[in-house]
């Protein structure tokens, strides 16, 4: 299944993203989400297709959340990963000397 998505990031948490249908639009997405979200910025349009890799998403539970429920909603990744992924050196310039 192939899905011209929207990917609209959120103002209020950073990484946090929504990915609908962009003949949709946000019109399948609920209210009290949109409301938490803050105002959706639209960040870029992409073809979803089942072959394509997504840095952080499992394509296939994004495109199966687009078509049961009309969006799928990326959560921000936690802060152990943050931690995980930041280099050495700055690791080490927090350090007490």
């Amino acid at each position: 299944m192939k899905r011209i998505c929207s990917i609209y990031k959120s103002p209020r948490k950073r990484e946090m993203y929504l990915y609908v249908d962009k003949r949709e639009a946000l019109s399948r997405v609920p209210e009290a989400l949109l409301a938490a979200f803050g105002p959706p910025q639209h960040a870029f349009d992409l073809l979803l297709t089942p072959e394509r890799k997504l840095a952080r998403e499992d394509i296939d539970k994004v495109l199966a959340n687009i078509e049961q429920q009309g969006f799928h909603l990326q959560m921000p990744p936690a802060e152990e990963e943050y931690i995980e992924h930041l280099p050495e050196e700055l690791l080490r310039m927090n350090d007490p000397l």
